[in-house]
């Protein structure tokens, strides 16, 4: 991974800045929002971008006095959620919490995509930043990422890993584990990664890069038995746990970010308004506990960060998935 790319992937303090630095010196737009602002999450309730999505949409809702409501249309790693959006009218009462699986991984993952991520969708700001845990159901015999190796290797073809849709930071963490280890391991896909934790729970699937949002209050019952996180640091939340890295995956890097965006062409002081308020509602320390306990790493960058970052990452994932052998019609 290039030194650029980690920095910006493990950039953890909320970033302020002027407003004016964003979009120079043009007046907020004081009419905006005239009406209820929905925000599209790609995913189910319960799942990390949904979870971002709501916290946020409480803070702009308070702070303007308008309707903010929480929409899941899922589906197609969040394909969907972005098409919808990016087909909005770019009047800023349409946003999407748009994840990486949407924005960066899937151009590289399926042949055509019905939007274009970096011409049809405006930076407002990334959100969080949140990493995923192997996580097993307590029966799988390994406890450690070394002893699932091996488990693996004794059982060609015998272990499944779920994951919440294809392209997505889990499915890609359970392909780049096979691959670094050389192991057959066969994955089972659900539409949203809270639909895993059942057949997780009831050891119908053996294990999961699943977010750390769901697996924490599962491992710390002894429900789930977690093994490492996909992060290149520790997470805050849970120090105990080593990383792929420090568990003999040099390089090893699966995390899931969520940001706000708008429709392209959506008006500058209008995303200069959205910036700014959600840059203020992720420094407030009540939003901050809220995203620490359920293991989030709020960030809070610019729009021009924000569409730095995409612009890193996308050749980084097209070289893994190269590498890995995915790609989908």
């Amino acid at each position: 991974m290039n030194p650029q790319m980690k920095a910006l992937l493990t950039r953890l303090p909320i970033v302020l800045v002027a407003t004016a630095a964003v979009v120079g010196d043009a007046p907020a737009d004081v009419s905006y929002p005239e009406r209820t602002i929905k925000i599209i999450a790609g995913f189910p309730p319960g799942s990390a971008p949904d979870t971002a999505a709501r916290l946020i949409g409480e803070k702009l809702q308070a702070a303007w006095g308008k309707p903010v409501i929480i929409e899941n249309t899922t589906g197609a790693g969040g394909n969907i959620a972005a098409d919808r959006v990016a087909k909005s009218a770019p009047d800023g009462h349409t946003l999407l919490m748009a994840g990486n699986a949407a924005i960066i991984v899937n151009l590289n993952l399926y042949e055509k995509l019905p939007y274009d991520p970096v011409k049809d969708l405006e930076p407002v700001s990334q959100v969080s930043m949140t990493p995923n845990v192997l996580a097993l159901h307590p029966d799988v015999p390994a406890k450690s990422v070394a002893e699932l190796v091996a488990l693996a290797r004794a059982q060609p073809d015998g272990l499944t890993y779920a994951h919440g849709g294809a392209g997505i930071s889990q499915h890609l963490a359970g392909e780049l584990f096979k691959h670094m280890a050389g192991l057959t391991i066969r994955p089972v896909g659900f539409r949203g990664a809270a639909l895993i934790m059942p057949e997780i729970l009831a050891g119908r699937v053996n294990f999961c890069f699943c977010n750390i949002t769901n697996v924490l209050p599962l491992s710390s019952e002894g429900k789930l038995r977690a093994l490492a996180v996909t992060s290149l640091k520790r997470s805050p939340a849970a120090p105990e746990l080593p990383t792929m890295d420090e568990s003999g995956f040099p390089g090893f890097h699966a995390t899931a970010w969520f940001g706000l965006m708008a429709p392209a062409g959506t008006p500058p002081t209008i995303i200069e308004k959205l910036h700014a308020a959600t840059v203020k509602a992720l420094a407030a320390p009540d939003l901050r506990a809220k995203f620490d306990a359920v293991g989030m790493e709020a960030i809070g960058n610019t729009p021009a960060e924000f569409a730095a970052v995409i612009k890193t990452e996308i050749p980084y994932w097209e070289k893994v998935m190269k590498a890995i052998g995915l790609k989908l019609k």
